[in-house]
């Protein structure tokens, strides 16, 4: 079932990212001769007007091929003849030097530079739009929140030093009302230790405490030091439903979805840094294991997941590397910029260079995956 829920999900996401070439290709007036979802032995076709849809042998990937030139989007990535490359997976025959009106009128190659831009720029687009309306669902189905009552107030610490008691349960800071755990931390964080009214119910009784935070320093989610400052107590672990109404929904939705495109792009960031270790690049094997342990806690852990996932293939593709969707942006920003294309061999050269990067990067998922199901097998 692990594999079920990897290939749910993976096509699900592939899906999604074609669909966005798809369907601004169809906008823009492109002819598309074929959708693929996988990659590979074709196990199905079916042709349905101008375009056959096809399920593929290999669930990693997909692609949508444009006429054009023999251009074509595959797994994402936006391709020219004059940009092939050893990974493509459909035989391309020589295109005529002459092109009628009707054909250029319908070719990827010979629509305007912003036009091919919206199209390659769709696939990236509609990831991070999903993964938008799955935390929007999530929120309205019910979020798991830690509650604000205090499993153990630490010894020698403000809080302890101020009268808490394990079983209070804060409900305000400042006068201001919170309900969940994560807002006394940040409601610590900004009091830059400066003394804090924390109003808290006691046994059906409300008590006001003037507490002062001390300075802490503590580690982030990349394991680097931070300074900040804490009042000394620990969360008794209380989990409630937190459930939102459509608009509230919303507004959640977008605040989360910001917050993981933040994110990745800050792991990008840090791991190119050296402070995140590459061993924690994972592949299909490691996608596999989560989907499976996601599935079983239940369906929003499955989505949320899945969004999350769904937002790091969006921005991944983003990346200015060719062969990726963000380099071949990267050479009609150019050719927008400059008026003109950017020349064969660079673009030759680029690809190839583009490609060993990810086939490097792919081989050291692999390895990671790999050393780390022996590691698991042996604990």
């Amino acid at each position: 079932m692990t594999v079920v829920y990897a290939i749910i999900v993976l096509g699900i996401l592939i899906f999604v990212h074609e669909l966005g070439h798809f369907l601004l290709a169809k906008m823009m007036g492109v002819s598309v001769e074929k959708f693929s979802l996988g990659f590979g032995p074709k196990l199905f076709g079916k042709t349905i007007g101008e375009t056959e849809y096809l399920l593929s042998a290999f669930p990693l990937g997909g692609y949508v091929k444009m006429f054009g030139e023999g251009g074509f989007i595959e797994g994402g990535e936006s391709h020219h003849p004059e940009t092939e490359t050893a990974d493509a997976t459909e035989t391309v025959a020589p295109v005529p030097h002459v092109l009628s009106a009707e054909d250029k009128a319908r070719s990827f190659a010979h629509k305007p530079v912003l036009a091919r831009i919206a199209i390659v720029i769709a696939g990236p687009m509609f990831n991070l739009i999903f993964a938008w309306l799955i935390f929007i669902v999530i929120c309205m189905m019910g979020v798991p929140t830690v509650t604000t009552k205090i499993g153990d107030a630490l010894t020698d610490k403000p809080a302890a030093r101020a009268g808490m008691l394990k079983g209070d349960v804060i409900t305000a800071i400042n006068n201001k009302p919170i309900s969940r755990w994560d807002q006394i931390a940040s409601g610590v964080t900004a009091s830059k230790g400066q003394p804090l009214t924390l109003t808290v119910m006691r046994d059906s009784q409300t008590i006001p405490f003037t507490i002062t935070p001390e300075p802490r320093v503590s580690k982030n989610l990349f394991g680097e030091k931070v300074n900040g400052y804490a009042i000394g107590v620990a969360s008794a672990g209380e989990v409630v439903t937190e459930r939102f109404g459509p608009i509230q929904a919303i507004a959640k939705g977008t605040d989360q979805t910001w917050k993981v495109i933040d994110l990745t792009f800050t792991s990008l960031i840090k791991m190119a840094q050296r402070i995140v270790p590459m061993d924690s690049v994972g592949g299909p094997i490691m996608i596999a294991k989560m989907a499976g342990e996601q599935a079983s806690a239940g369906g929003a852990s499955f989505l949320a997941f899945m969004a999350l996932l769904s937002i790091n293939l969006g921005v991944l593709n983003l990346l200015p590397v060719p062969v990726l969707d963000g380099g071949h942006l990267l050479f009609y920003f150019i050719e927008l910029i400059f008026r003109r294309p950017v020349p064969q061999k660079v673009r030759e050269y680029a690809q190839q260079i583009g490609m060993v990067l990810l086939l490097g990067l792919m081989l050291l998922a692999f390895y990671n995956d790999i050393i780390r199901y022996f590691v698991n097998r042996q604990g």
